[in-house]
């Protein structure tokens, strides 16, 4: 398999996966690999036999999708958004939710992959406020279920942390070649197994954080689809968080841009 041959296919096929050509382009040597190793696995000499068994198997369309999903990820990913979210954000939907009386504060992570982001926002609200009185409620969903098992491992290279303020590192302990994170800082972060094309979690959420993922490598009519549903579990004046070069497809009433990838729940 080529090259060449492998590119006709993913853009054969991206298309009835719901994904966009335009997102896997710069991954596609990844994906293809991966392609090269299933094909090897099933014993078959060329994509042409692999695209005759995707029109007899609706699992192997699955098991392909499957192939496809690129999961790169640390803590504190784009550091600048963090940091806003630290120093501004964060002071802004606690103090909506203790005037509301909303208790915990709620945050869905959607594409959590192996857990990096949900517990960067643990470790956040454990350590910037250690005296608040809102507490703090996160669920986090994938579909990949072997990502959902290294999340609730929640043990990780030291390349993971290398964005980690320094304090925060307490927070972890060393175990032979990798950090742990201690249970304590484990306990705020509830992880779901959900494909976020068919399914969310139980809202609404003062905070969404859907970074890199639909916006990226979905197709426009599955992110529109998807903004929707993103919009309709926030609360009122809840804030949606995307990737620092994402934006939503198209303008959405009940979503106010506060930038290229911030946006809040208009008030009701």
């Amino acid at each position: 398999m080529n090259g060449a041959d492998c590119v006709s296919f993913l853009q054969w096929a991206l298309p009835r996966l719901g994904l966009r050509w335009q997102g896997l382009r710069r991954v596609r040597g990844q994906v293809c690999k991966r392609l090269k190793r299933r094909l090897d696995a099933l014993h078959l000499d060329n994509l042409t036999e692999y695209r005759a068994l995707l029109g007899r198997s609706q699992e192997e369309w699955q098991r392909l999708d499957a192939l496809c999903r690129i999961s790169i990820s640390r803590f504190c990913r784009d550091h600048e958004v963090f940091h806003l979210l630290e120093k501004e954000l964060r002071p802004h939907l606690k103090d909506q939710a203790l005037v509301r009386g909303d208790k915990p504060l709620r945050i869905w992570s959607a594409g959590c992959a192996s857990g990096e982001e949900p517990y960067t926002l643990a470790l956040m609200w454990a350590f910037t406020d250690r005296l608040s009185r809102c507490d703090v409620d996160i669920v986090a969903t994938d579909s990949d279920p072997r990502l959902l098992v290294r999340a609730r491992r929640a043990c990780y290279p030291p390349s993971s942390l290398r964005d980690l303020p320094i304090t925060w590192r307490a927070a972890f302990e060393p175990q032979d070649d990798e950090f742990c994170l201690k249970p304590q800082h484990r306990t705020s972060v509830k992880f779901l197994e959900q494909d976020i094309r068919e399914q969310t979690p139980n809202g609404p959420f003062h905070l969404i954080l859907c970074r890199n993922l639909v916006f990226t490598y979905f197709a426009p009519p599955v992110q529109i689809d998807v903004a929707r549903g993103l919009a309709q579990a926030l609360v009122s004046g809840g804030l949606l968080l995307l990737g620092a070069h994402e934006s939503l497809p198209e303008t959405f009433p009940a979503l106010e841009p506060k930038r290229p990838w911030l946006y809040r729940r208009r008030q009701s």
